[in-house]
């Protein structure tokens, strides 16, 4: 066949599991929508083809006299006792005009646990009712097409979010950001699958014009260009998805385990005199300007014929790579030379403090400007601070600049309302991206195999949010060519 359908295998999946829940099983679901325990309002979510059965059974208010998207203060019964379980606000959105795309309906009630509780059993009670499965009402929205799967991931993200930057960023992916950008790139690739195929079966009978095939590529090299430029992000979204992490590193005894507790304003991690004492890496969470940052505590770097130190400082190399910035404490007391050890792991995204400053009394404030000037010049570090963890002098002004430090390296791109943000979305552009180079690497005498790979690149984006349908490509090639007139 020349239009074939391919599905993305997880819309697929999606899909079935979707007819399991409205054939197999009942169709109106319900659930607590609100965090459970002790609250001064609960939210009950009903959605499903009854929904309004619930109204009536237990508010007693008749389906044609209820207002959409109206509150109405009722008491609240059982549907079988007529028993008063509570009062509160109910409220009905007929679909498709709901989140889920069916209808729904909310009983805003009492927060009390028995109240949650007798108004969900009383539920329960109505034929064909069941308790939602996780996520279910999310995968009715998707199924109605009210979501797509950028915007479920950004819902999640955003009720995961932990920093102010995290919340911004789902929001704007669950309001659409990624899914506008994907849907017209897609769309322009189908355009021009859909002129590829017309020159392939068309092209004679029906006399297309020249130079369909010019314009074909000319559009092909812009979206590759702009895929190439989306994917060219540093991936900054996924770093402040997960959070951006930083190692503190540097000799054994240096202070690193001081730092990491002032920063956390705990004892996160064990202090000693003793060298070596850090043989794990030791995590935590903070938000420094609303930016979520791990800061992790690392074991002294050295040469060392303990086993147990030589796994502690394998375990720090590790996540020495896998950091986005590395903070390097070194002792102002012993800066006469740097371990080799150390100095490997310095590059452009190392910061460096000198601690210890309590420990150097003897030493002028001259004597120590004239030593990061000599430090800046032998390494290349632009930022060094002098500190004493013990003490806390010092520390106050290194956190309020690296914060700054955050803000300059990725306020820039939080501006931007489509960032990658999963693993998943980067390996289909990616995969989009072999695509689009195959069909330009081809020459003019295989288009039919020119066309496939226009295919599969459209559907490389359309594994991203869900949506793959063949209709959308022969709604373009007849609304172009005025095939078949």
């Amino acid at each position: 066949m020349l239009f074939q359908l391919f599905k993305s295998p997880l819309q697929l999946k999606l899909k079935q599991a979707c007819r399991f829940y409205t054939v197999a099983r009942p169709q109106t679901i319900y659930a607590l929508s609100s965090a459970p325990g002790k609250a001064g309002v609960a939210v009950i979510r009903i959605s499903g083809r009854n929904a309004l059965e619930a109204v009536e059974k237990m508010t007693l208010i008749k389906s044609g006299l209820m207002d959409a998207r109206k509150a109405y203060f009722r008491r609240i019964r059982h549907p079988h006792t007529g028993q008063v379980l509570d009062r509160g606000l109910v409220l009905w959105f007929p679909g498709p005009h709901s989140f889920t795309g069916e209808d729904s309906v909310e009983f805003q009630i009492h927060g009390g646990n028995a109240v949650v509780k007798s108004v969900l059993n009383a539920l329960r009670a109505i034929p064909d009712f069941r308790m939602a499965e996780q996520g279910e009402f999310s995968r009715r929205a998707f199924d109605n097409d009210k979501l797509d799967l950028t915007e479920l991931e950004g819902l999640a993200d955003l009720l995961n979010a932990e920093t102010e930057i995290q919340h911004r960023l789902a929001l704007q992916q669950a309001e659409g950001g990624l899914r506008k950008r994907y849907d017209e790139w897609r769309h322009k690739i189908i355009e021009c699958m859909a002129r590829t195929e017309a020159v392939i079966d068309f092209g004679e009978d029906e006399h297309i014009e020249e130079g369909v095939m010019e314009e074909v590529i000319k559009d092909v090299k812009q979206l590759y260009t702009s895929i190439s430029t989306h994917l060219n992000d540093s991936h900054v979204g996924e770093m402040i998805r997960s959070g951006i992490q930083v190692a503190i590193v540097g000799p054994p005894n240096a202070g690193k385990s001081t730092l990491l507790n002032r920063l956390a304003k705990r004892e996160a991690a064990i202090v000693s005199s003793i060298p070596g004492t850090t043989r794990d890496v030791v995590e935590v969470k903070l938000d420094l300007g609303g930016y979520p940052v791990i800061v992790c505590d690392t074991a002294g770097l050295r040469e060392s014929n303990d086993i147990i130190e030589i796994e502690g400082i394998k375990r720090a190399k590790a996540r020495i790579l896998l950091s986005d910035l590395k903070i390097c404490l070194l002792p102002l007391n012993d800066i006469a030379t740097i371990d080799p050890i150390v100095r490997d792991i310095i590059d452009k995204d190392t910061y460096l403090i000198l601690n210890k400053e309590d420990t150097v009394s003897s030493y002028s404030k001259e004597d120590i400007d004239k030593l990061i000037s000599m430090i800046k010049k032998e390494i290349g570090i632009k930022h060094i601070w002098t500190m004493s963890c013990t003490t806390g002098k010092g520390v106050d002004l290194f956190l309020n600049q690296l914060i700054n430090i955050i803000k300059d390296k990725f306020d820039s791109s939080i501006a931007n309302p489509a960032l990658i943000t999963q693993a998943r979305h980067r390996e289909h552009l990616e995969d989009c991206i072999q695509y689009l180079e195959s069909f330009l690497n081809m020459s003019n005498e295989e288009i039919v195999l020119s066309a496939e790979e226009l295919r599969q690149a459209a559907n490389a984006l359309g594994r991203i949010t869900g949506k793959i349908d063949v209709e959308n490509v022969l709604d373009a090639l007849f609304g172009q060519f005025c095939i078949g007139k």
